[in-house]
């Protein structure tokens, strides 16, 4: 769907087969930046009440109004649930936000990066400076590729993974395929950790429970998260985990000095209450 179509009277609808019967509607002053790729629709517009927002094929990835609840919960969960995160791996996320929480952590010593269109990091870079801040760390190593064929090459690498990618549709469909978190697997370090983005419980039930399942399959230890996202379907987004040891729902180190006054959502204590699920999404990740 070109998202372009979804444009009258100045309001950007996002309307989506993943989501039959939900439009998500946003008032917007300008088109900022339209360009198709070689793997996607990009879109970027200037709203009256949410700042800039990326779309890509029609469906939102951010808004400056909301962006910090996504990439601080993607980020410190898992990195705070490693007792020592040393080198860290970023897949897609072309915006730069979850590179910029990853960089608030002084003890890693690397981060690979791995984005298969660069038109985002352009586009970012450009437009969304206080996010794509997160390209300006010295530790960071960019990799323009696809991130189901990058992760097969890496063994024993990581210590933490994160694969911040968009829906099940397009380029990101493979990374929501079992051969790609084996791959993901294979590339930890002995107590290494992933955190991938996990779809809504409430409006994308099968996608939910099929992450579930796999992780479930692959690792000894998998735990389901949450964050609130005004601007994302229902309101918010899960984060599937998983780890080779660690307990993922307590945070295994204390915070350094000054890091939360850095923060606007996560917190050790948001962390650990960011596992407590509905009732009912508790029972359906218990029945896998």
């Amino acid at each position: 769907m070109n998202n372009l179509n979804s444009i009258a009277k100045g309001w950007f609808s996002e309307i989506c087969d993943m989501w039959p019967g939900i439009a998500l509607s946003i008032e917007i002053e300008r088109v900022l930046f339209s360009k198709k790729t070689r793997f996607q629709q990009i879109d970027l517009f200037q709203t009256k009440s949410h700042g800039k927002m990326l779309v890509l094929d029609g469906i939102i990835q951010l808004t400056e109004a909301d962006e910090f609840a996504y990439h601080e919960m993607m980020t410190h969960v898992p990195l705070f649930a490693h007792p020592d995160p040393k080198s860290v791996l970023v897949i897609g996320g072309g915006d730069g936000g979850v590179l910029r929480e990853v960089g608030r952590h002084q003890c890693i010593e690397s981060i690979d990066f791995c984005e298969i269109d660069d038109e985002i990091i352009k586009l970012s870079k450009k437009f969304l400076p206080k996010i794509a801040c997160g390209f300006d760390d010295p530790r960071i190593s960019i990799h323009i590729e696809d991130g189901s064929r990058f992760i097969t090459r890496q063994k024993n690498r990581y210590d933490v993974i994160i694969v911040d990618s968009s829906d099940p549709i397009g380029p990101g469909e493979k990374l929501f395929e079992k051969p790609f978190y084996l791959g993901l697997k294979n590339a930890l370090k002995k107590n290494g950790i992933i955190a991938t983005q996990g779809e809504s419980f409430f409006i994308h039930k099968e996608y939910v429970k099929n992450l579930v399942k796999i992780t479930k399959q692959l690792f000894p230890v998998q735990a389901y998260s949450y964050m609130l996202v005004p601007t994302y379907p229902g309101g918010h987004l899960g984060i599937c985990l998983a780890s080779l040891g660690p307990e993922l729902k307590q945070p295994a180190r204390s915070m350094p000095e000054n890091f939360q006054e850095k923060l606007q959502y996560y917190s050790l204590k948001i962390h650990r209450a960011s596992f407590v699920l509905p009732y009912f999404a508790q029972e359906m990740i218990d029945g896998i």
